[in-house]
């Protein structure tokens, strides 16, 4: 008996990751891209975080033309490299540029985990200091969107001094009176979570968020007592005290805009003064 086809997925329906429940498509774009169902909140490319986030047509992307040289010559990285670039449409795995949130003008970097995986590498961290550096000398608030899996391990510990740069960075703002804003998407884990993710002056996490620094198999080797069900996501760590806010997606632009007012009357007052 032949094999049946395999039917093309119908472009009008889609299944939540989180219940696994059948979707329109139509319903999931206008809710956010969150299950209506069970609120799963599924990864959003750099482009859509814009668009829910940023007032329209004020962000502008710089260091656009930011790459990585496969500076170890490690094995097939530069082939993975080329087709992560050609999937995804990026440069690497985080862009930065400024844009308008109710009128407040903030230096942003986002984080794109369809770029394999949001790993850190010397440009993502190069990207990172400048966002936070551009805050500095626009004398605005700087919101960075985490989404990582960590360090990249292809580019060695050249990918590992990231972690030193970005703190610096976050330094040379606080230095400076910066207002840093640090908001944990799924998932936010290792180099990125242990640099500069962890220090902002504010931290907000999207619901069920994956947050840690070993992964799950490895934190569980590691534990004496059984870890709760709810181990490494935004839920645990805001009750172990590591974040301000869990901060729903619809909720998402009205919070950092009122955060970010708020932070800011401090830069434009003493500007004037």
């Amino acid at each position: 008996m032949p094999l049946r086809k395999a039917q093309a997925p119908n472009p009008n329906f889609i299944q939540c990751k989180g219940c696994k429940k059948t979707l329109f498509v139509a319903d999931f774009e206008a809710n956010l891209r969150v299950c209506p169902n069970c609120d799963h909140h599924h990864r959003l490319t750099w482009q859509q975080r814009v668009e829910v986030t940023f007032d329209i047509n004020s962000f502008t992307e710089l260091d656009a033309d930011l790459y990585s040289g496969d500076p170890l010559q490690f094995p097939e990285y530069e082939e993975k490299y080329l087709q992560a670039q050609t999937k995804s449409g990026m440069k690497d795995s985080l862009v930065t540029g400024t844009g308008t949130i109710d009128g407040q003008l903030i230096s942003a970097a986002i984080a794109d985990f369809h770029f394999m995986g949001g790993s850190m590498g010397s440009v993502n961290g190069e990207k990172v200091a400048r966002a936070l550096e551009r805050g500095v000398e626009l004398q605005c608030p700087v919101v960075i969107f985490c989404a990582s899996g960590g360090a990249r391990m292809q580019e060695g510990l050249l990918s590992l001094m990231q972690m030193a740069k970005t703190t610096a960075a976050v330094d040379k703002c606080r230095q400076n009176g910066i207002p840093y804003i640090a908001v944990f998407t799924d998932p936010t884990m290792a180099g990125v979570l242990a640099s500069y993710a962890s220090i902002a002056d504010v931290i907000l996490a999207e619901p069920k968020a994956l947050i840690g620094f070993a992964g799950a198999r490895v934190s569980a080797q590691a534990q004496v007592l059984k870890i709760p069900d709810d181990f490494q996501t935004a839920e645990f760590v805001l009750r172990s005290g590591m974040l301000d806010r869990i901060v729903h997606r619809k909720e998402m632009k009205a919070t950092l805009g009122n955060l970010c007012s708020i932070l800011g009357h401090r830069l434009t007052a003493g500007a004037k003064s």
